[in-house]
């Protein structure tokens, strides 16, 4: 038994080719604006790449621009049969192409489901990328005179300022670092002697943070150094006292940006899919009613579509089989290759005669 069987007249087979056309220039336009989104998350990566460790975070926009163009390719294509298939000589041309255009629309279907899926499980690959990103680009904060490295200062400051944020996990990572260049500090002095040899890697570490970690709108002047001593502060207990930094780390902050934005692309990729799936659908219908005409020659006639030519179960289990002949196909296959192969390797009997 056919699923979803619909009797057709030809008044209701223009209807649906109509709509049908319509639809698919719809979808071009979803096209366009998944090309775009994906254009968008492209450049938004690309502007902080310095501070991700890979570019695996890459896959999710690169998945969304190509979708975009195979569906604006998919949906012209489709739209030009649609509107063929109102003149029963032009649709002829089209007849042997329909059932492999329909099996690669419903692959082209299954990609976008898997596209959206991504774009709402790359949290966890985009979280490891920023935290590692993050945690270099703060050891090359210093290096403003190093080549390919110098412009990493300024890069992590707009990012602080911009995102309201303060190193990795937290101000404190500032602590782990040292943020300052050696250029900038005096050799001579007894002070930074002391800290230098009191760090095993021969670093010099400070409890402070950059300017870009101040919070400008808190009513007093920042404290961005020695922000543990409380003697060297009047009236300040920083375990107490709100911090005029920012206190979310930009791992969190820029993690939120991104996760956000995939999410409601995501959601934006749903929606084409279950559009794109109705398509297919009524080209199936399409396709399968006007080949279901019983008089060619009288176009007038009553006809019937189907989404599927057998119930679901029945189709399962004929592509199961067929999968199955293919398999035993490529088995027998590689065993005659294989005698082939054993006799051609057997070593003739040499009689020695003494």
């Amino acid at each position: 038994m056919a699923l979803l069987k619909v009797k057709f007249s030809q008044k209701k087979r223009v209807k649906l080719a109509q709509g049908l056309w319509l639809m698919n220039w719809f979808s071009v336009f979803a096209g366009i604006l998944v090309f775009s989104m994906g254009l968008f998350l492209k450049i938004e990566l690309r502007k902080r790449s310095e501070v991700m460790d890979n570019s695996e975070s890459h896959f999710v926009p690169n998945s969304l621009i190509l979708m975009g163009i195979l569906s604006c390719a998919f949906n012209g294509f489709a739209g030009k049969i649609c509107y063929d298939s109102l003149d029963p000589v032009k649709f002829a041309k089209w007849k042997p192409l329909l059932k492999p255009y329909l099996a690669l629309c419903f692959l082209f279907n299954i990609l976008i489901f898997f596209v959206a899926l991504i774009c709402f499980l790359m949290r966890g690959s985009l979280e490891s990328t920023l935290a590692q990103g993050l945690k270099n680009g703060m050891k090359f904060y210093r290096d403003t005179d190093t080549p390919g490295r110098c412009f990493m200062k300024k890069t992590i400051d707009m990012l602080q300022i911009e995102f309201k944020c303060c190193g990795n996990n937290g101000f404190k990572d500032w602590f782990e670092v040292q943020w300052i260049s050696n250029r900038y500090l005096d050799f001579s002095s007894k002070e930074v002697k002391d800290r230098i040899k009191s760090n095993v890697d021969g670093r010099y570490l400070v409890d402070g943070v950059p300017f870009s970690c101040c919070n400008p709108s808190s009513p007093r002047p920042c404290i961005q150094y020695q922000v543990t001593n409380n003697s060297a502060h009047y009236s300040y207990d920083y375990q107490t006292e709100e911090l005029n930094l920012w206190r979310r780390g930009c791992r969190e902050a820029l993690l939120y940006y991104y996760s956000s934005m995939m999410s409601s692309m995501g959601a934006v990729v749903l929606l084409v899919w279950l559009f794109e799936m109705s398509v297919t659908a009524g080209l199936r219908l399409l396709h399968t009613s006007l080949e279901s005409i019983a008089n060619p020659e009288d176009p007038e006639c009553e006809s019937e579509g189907w989404i599927l030519e057998n119930s679901l179960k029945d189709t399962l289990k004929s592509v199961l089989e067929s999968l199955k002949k293919i398999g035993k196909f490529n088995q027998v296959e590689a065993d005659a290759e294989g005698a082939e192969g054993g006799e051609g390797t057997k070593t003739p009997a040499i009689t020695t005669v003494s």
